[in-house]
């Protein structure tokens, strides 16, 4: 186990807490964050190089109830290999995906996985201002589904914290592991989901994982009839990419 411990810290430069996940993941291994640093500490390893100091008092926020708003963004993992993924605010439960380019086609299509995965009905979707997100055929599918559409300001991607915390997590965690030539990515990308969701203990719930917090919260989370009552057409106009004239066609209505 020590020797699992200095290999991770080592070749994949990880801290204490994902050197814990991965150690489940990986080895099936239970241990606790002050037992990998102490192991590191008696080995030289206590202080990882070139760390980023965090700021001193971070701003954060939870939604309240599962699928409040879900944090939605594209990351290129290599050529030809985009990773769609999906993460609640409130519950952090994840869908992720795998495909060739970033089209208006393949957002659709994981859009309808993301309803059909997430175990609770989505209000609001949030995105960059990406031109795959924008589409009218997207935005008209969301309608269809009363998902209120919010992208956010450009240049500001601290606005979508949590996937991108939640990208670098996927990249650390799993594509590290991975070789982007093995044809059963799709499926071991499926695994790291399901590992996600029901085993992964994430330290802003508290130690639980995403799918103990949406049981948690089930009697306070509506359903989709609910949300399809609260929802108006009339406040949802297709939105435009270009942030400034968004902005000037949402005051002129």
């Amino acid at each position: 186990m020590k020797g699992q411990i200095i290999s991770l810290r080592k070749k994949r430069k990880l801290g204490c807490k994902r050197i814990v996940n991965e150690m489940l993941r990986l080895h099936d291994v239970r241990i606790s964050a002050p037992t990998v640093q102490k192991v590191l500490n008696c080995n030289g390893l206590g202080e990882l190089p070139n760390r980023v100091r965090k700021r001193k008092y971070p701003k954060r926020y939870n939604r309240p109830i599962p699928g409040d708003r879900v944090q939605m963004d594209v990351c290129k993992i290599g050529p030809g290999f985009y990773h769609y993924a999906a993460i609640d605010d409130c519950s952090r439960y994840k869908v992720m995906g795998l495909y060739p380019r970033r089209t208006a086609t393949n957002t659709i299509h994981f859009l309808e996985r993301v309803v059909e995965e997430m175990p609770f009905p989505i209000q609001r979707m949030q995105t960059d201002r990406g031109r795959e997100f924008f589409a009218y055929k997207v935005q008209e599918w969301l309608g269809e589904y009363c998902i209120k559409f919010r992208p956010i300001k450009p240049r500001s991607p601290h606005l979508n914290g949590k996937i991108e915390r939640s990208h670098k997590t996927d990249l650390q965690e799993f594509y590290a592991t991975q070789g982007l030539d093995d044809p059963e990515l799709e499926m071991r990308l499926f695994e790291w989901q399901h590992f996600y969701n029901w085993y992964r203990p994430h330290s802003s719930l508290g130690g639980k994982t995403p799918t103990e917090k949406c049981h948690e919260l089930s009697q306070k989370t509506p359903f989709w009839d609910e949300v399809e009552q609260n929802y108006d057409i009339n406040n949802e106009p297709i939105r435009e990419q270009n942030f400034y004239i968004d902005q000037t066609l949402r005051k002129l209505k």
